[in-house]
């Protein structure tokens, strides 16, 4: 009789490990599961604004707008009231460039549009770093790119177009002079 009661003693505490176990998943997927949102409108001159609600209740707002260029400004206030700014400018080549202000400070794009086409840019960062973006169309259409950082490191792209046309395509990294 000892052995019949110690297997039923076995199967409750079985039993009752599993019940427990199920029971803190249970919870714990319930305290994990959240809920997040997006709420988008139009705005009279086509921009579209967004209030979006994280999933512990932090509300970040988007108010977009359009100025006499075509160019979308915002101005995003995050869930700690923060306010980061974004101005866009249409260039004469058709180009936008692009201002961002926030908290930790001051980005810039500039965009320039080469002769044969091709989109170059330089950026400035927020502690003062400046990446240039040289970008060309070579003779079979294919677009290279060469890139410098900051720091004087430097990448390059190499694209060329076979008769097929696919794209083959060679990336040569050197590092910043130390």
């Amino acid at each position: 009789m000892n052995n019949v009661l110690r297997k039923i003693g076995d199967f409750r505490l079985i039993t009752l490990a599993v019940a427990g176990t199920l029971t803190m998943a249970v919870a714990n997927a319930d305290a994990q599961s959240s809920t997040t949102s997006v709420q988008r409108s139009r705005g009279a001159d086509g921009a579209v604004d967004a209030v979006r609600t994280n999933r512990k209740g932090g509300v970040t707002t988007v108010d977009r707008s359009k100025d006499a260029s075509g160019a979308t400004d915002a101005v995003i206030t995050g869930p700690r009231g923060r306010t980061k700014t974004v101005d866009r400018t249409r260039g004469a080549d058709g180009t936008v460039d692009k201002t961002v202000t926030g908290p930790k400070g001051t980005t810039t794009v500039d965009r320039t549009r080469g002769a044969d086409g091709a989109v170059d840019a330089t950026r400035v960062g927020r502690k003062g770093g400046v990446t240039t973006v040289d970008r060309s169309r070579g003779a079979d259409g294919a677009l290279d790119k060469t890139v410098v950082g900051p720091q004087g490191g430097m990448t390059t792209v190499d694209r060329s177009r076979n008769a097929d046309g696919t794209v083959n395509r060679t990336v040569t990294r050197t590092p910043p002079p130390k």
